[in-house]
This record gives C-alpha cells, structure tokens and sequence, in this order.
C-alpha cells in the first residue's frame, strides 16, 4: 500500500464547522441579559428571600393572631369590591362622554388627566391636609357656610377608609379612562351608522355594537386593577397612615406597619399571604391575553 493511501487511512475526520451565530440572534441575546439581571437582583432574590425571612409556620401563626390583620384582609376586600368596580363603571361612562369630539371637551380631558400623571405624595397629601380638622380648608368651608364644625373626617375609620377609596379612584381613574376611550375609537363608525339606521336608541347601541366590541378589554383592565390595587399603598399609607387605631389598614400598608415594629418577619408573612389573591389574578389575565 502507497505511503498516500496510508495516510488518508489513518487521517481523522475533519471536525464540523462551528455555526456563527446571526447577527439578529446576537443582539437578541445582548439585549436580553440586562433584563434578565434586573430580574433576578431586583425581583427574583427580593422574592426568594422574603419567602426565606416568612419560613416559620409560627410566624404566620402570630400574624393570624393578629387582630390587625383581620381588620386587613376586610379592608382590602371592600377596597377591592367597591373601589375597582365603581371606578370602572365610572371610567366607562366618562369614555363616552371624552370620545366626544368638541374644542371644550378635549381642553377638559386635559384637566382630567392631571391627578394620575402627578405625583402621589403632593396630591394625596394636600388633601390629607386640606380634611385637617383644625385648619384644613374643608372645614373652615363648612364652617363658614353652616357654622358647623364638620365630621372628623380621618378619625372615624369607616368614613376614613371611604376617603381612601375615593383617593384611589380620583388618582387612577383618568389612565382607565383613556384605555377604555381607546376601546371605543377602535370601534368602526359603519356598525354605528348600520344601527342608526336600523332605528336602534342610544342604549341598543351600547348593548349590541359598544359593548360586545371593549367588553374583552374592559374585563382585562378590571383584573389588572385588582393587581394594580392589591400593591398600592398610597391613597391608604398618605391620607390615613393606617389610623385611626391602625383600622384602615389594606394588606399592602400592613407590611409598613409591622416594619416599624421592627418586625421584618410579620411583614413578609403580610406579603406572602396576598400572594393567593394576587396569582389567580394573573393567571386569569394571561390566559386572556393569550387568546
């Protein structure tokens, strides 16, 4: 056998080419890895470690003793059953009247939107201060006109956590608002015209032509309030701070208070016990999103 044929015989396969990778898959990649490192410093450890620190089962135990908390979990029902579904009721009625097409709405819309896009501490406090019972501007109104102090208006918790409610639609009712009018510009002028000319009335045509078109997005922006609304604190933490005699307190604020208790371990036991409300909740939104 020739000294060439040997050589091929014993020469090794060549090793396949690697495969760079395109351009467009790289560049996914980079982009991604920021996010991904976000995620898992700034949510997934945060997460993680609160269920570490609420690993006790007597830490929970303590927490359910807690006469507190029960007073929070009601809270936070009524807040949820009464605040989300009157503010959505009430954005749906106000995208009706905004979508409307005339120079004094428009400017008035403008208006509206100013307590969601500023700030909730200045706003939120201004009013806590303006329902002062000594010097806020609400009784010294009331005073002048029927010579009458006025309610205590944060020291009765019922009224106080009404006040809370009330805060919460005022500040978040105007993005809500704008989604659903949104809804209702996407929706083709010819179905309204068609039943215009079919004869139907006003209420005919939000039963069989609005409602059936934003009903989808409206249900969706419902659950993501309930979500949205399950982690504010604000509109309860800044008007009442929790008072009076820690009864407005919502699970979102009763974290804060068991921190300034010094008790880090009731505060993540707070959290992770809205975790079933919360879940479900983004279960729901996600298999509706993904139709």
């Amino acid at each position: 056998m020739s000294t060439v044929a040997i050589m091929a015989t014993t020469q090794a396969p060549a090793a396949p080419a690697r495969r760079a990778w395109p351009a467009v898959q790289f560049w996914g990649v980079v982009l991604v890895v920021p996010y991904v490192f976000v995620f898992l410093v700034f949510v997934l450890y945060p997460v993680c470690y609160g269920f570490w620190i609420a690993r006790r089962p007597e830490t929970f135990a303590h927490l359910f003793d807690d006469p507190i908390f029960a007073r929070s979990v009601v809270n936070t029902t009524v807040f949820l059953v009464v605040a989300i579904n009157l503010k959505m009721a009430t954005a749906r009625m106000l995208s009706n009247f905004f979508v409307q097409a005339r120079r004094w709405i428009q400017w008035l819309a403008v208006l509206f939107i100013l307590p969601w896009a500023l700030p909730s501490i200045p706003t939120i406090l201004s009013i806590r201060f303006m329902l002062n019972p000594e010097w806020g501007i609400v009784h010294s109104l009331i005073f002048r006109l029927s010579g009458d102090d006025g309610p205590n208006w944060l020291n009765d918790p019922t009224l106080a956590l009404a006040l809370a409610m009330l805060v919460h639609i005022w500040k978040s009712l105007p993005f809500w608002t704008l989604i659903l009018i949104s809804a209702r510009l996407a929706i083709s002028r010819d179905l309204y015209e068609s039943a215009a000319v079919d004869g139907a009335t006003p209420w005919q045509m939000f039963r069989y032509v609005t409602w059936p078109s934003m009903r989808t997005l409206y249900l969706t922006c419902t659950i993501l309030s309930m979500i949205w609304t399950l982690g504010d604190f604000n509109s309860v933490y800044l008007l009442t701070g929790g008072g009076p005699a820690d009864l407005t307190h919502v699970l979102a604020t009763l974290g804060i208070r068991y921190l300034r208790l010094d008790s880090v371990d009731l505060s993540m036991a707070a959290i992770v016990v809205a975790l079933p409300l919360v879940l479900p909740l983004v279960y729901f939104m996600m298999k509706r999103l993904s139709k």
